[in-house]
């Protein structure tokens, strides 16, 4: 038995390795995991939500130890080119994704602030990820072993699994640890992961569209908007009455500084001025039964907002002391803090008090803007 490093690196690794079965359907379940809470992770804007961010970082860490395993396994196999077949492609594509997946969110931690064409790397990363679930498990179909009750048994599997998770964690931790002493700049991420754009104004931040929302310039002086559904009177409002420069709006203007944080990647703190919905709702005069309010763009996409959390929300016309920018929504966006960008609707002309929510509003963010 070899006592040199490869061969104490390989005792190790075989210590530490599940079943190979196990290993196989443990690199699927950590995937869908992956995919689950990097879908929840969208939504969530709040820093109560931490931990739904730790788990998909820890989990990806994880998800190298597995790979590893799987590639040690297999490896004399990959070498031989002359015996691949059809399945030994769909395997190498796999391993591709995983590790383009692995190494721009490991990138992305670490700093390193780049722009491929018109994606962050945080983009790129959701976009190996998206690809690397199909992968996974087209590759699992051609080989589809399911895991046997021996695989299970014994406490060596179970301390073996807590081993890697607790590797995960402890590698997530030196991680931090390893930004702060060589200030890459991680400390001013918020625990998204989004890095600051700092200045004020329509040009301190980025123009990003959610898919397809691409609209033409709108006139400000042909466009309305609507407060109609669960309420009293549907009411229309000209630009100049929200924006606060007509003589006798009727509206009080109002403004706040909140935190925009756009699932692209990057953060920034704005002071935005605009209309309270709320006081748009009083002066509809909403009725009893009401439960939400919606708001829909010109692309037809649209969320919805509980109505309490509605009340507080902001339409805003100016950002920065600045009247919005065509790309950031003018004439009229939603500012609703605590909410990730795509939440934050552009191109307001709509708002719809509402008896209950809209389920369907995530269909529409996937199919609005296009022709």
């Amino acid at each position: 038995m070899g006592t040199g490093p490869a061969a104490l690196a390989g005792r190790a690794l075989d210590a530490l390795s599940p079943p190979p079965r196990l290993v196989d359907w443990s690199l699927l379940a950590v995937v869908v995991l992956e995919a689950v809470t990097g879908f929840v992770s969208f939504t969530v804007g709040s820093p109560s939500g931490w931990p739904i961010f730790w788990l998909h970082r820890i989990l990806g860490l994880t998800f190298l130890a597995f790979l590893g395993f799987k590639l040690v396994r297999v490896r004399h196999r990959l070498a031989r080119l002359a015996e691949w077949r059809a399945s030994t492609v769909v395997s190498v594509l796999t391993l591709l994704a995983a590790v383009g997946a692995f190494a721009t969110g490991i990138a992305w931690v670490f700093g390193l602030d780049v722009r491929l064409a018109y994606w962050t790397l945080l983009s790129v990363h959701v976009g190996f990820g998206l690809a690397l679930l199909p992968l996974l498990a087209w590759h699992l179909a051609s080989r589809f072993r399911l895991p046997r009750r021996r695989d299970f048994e014994g406490r060596r599997t179970t301390l073996k699994y807590a081993a890697l998770l607790l590797g995960g964690g402890v590698a997530y931790r030196s991680q931090e640890l390893a930004n702060r002493v060589l200030d890459t700049g991680g400390e001013d991420r918020r625990f998204t992961g989004s890095q600051p754009r700092e200045g004020a104004g329509n040009g301190s931040f980025p123009v990003t569209s959610w898919v397809a929302d691409d609209p033409d310039p709108i006139d400000r002086d042909g466009w309305t908007l609507t407060v109609a559904g669960e309420v009293e009177t549907s009411p229309e409002y000209a630009y100049d009455e929200l924006a606060g420069e007509s003589g006798e709006t009727g509206i009080t203007g109002d403004s706040e500084e909140a935190l925009l944080d756009c699932t692209s990647g990057w953060y920034t703190v704005q002071r935005w001025r605009g209309v309270r919905v709320g006081d748009l709702l009083e002066t509809a005069g909403v009725r009893e039964r009401a439960r939400f309010v919606r708001f829909v763009s010109v692309t037809g996409y649209r969320w919805s907002l509980p109505i309490e959390e509605a009340r507080e929300a902001l339409l805003a016309t100016h950002v920065g002391g600045e009247r919005l920018s065509h790309g950031h929504g003018a004439p009229l966006r939603l500012v609703a803090p605590g909410r990730r960008g795509f939440q934050w609707v552009k191109w307001v002309h709509r708002v719809e008090v509402r008896r209950r929510d809209d389920p369907a509003q995530w269909v529409v963010t996937l199919l609005s803007g296009f022709e």
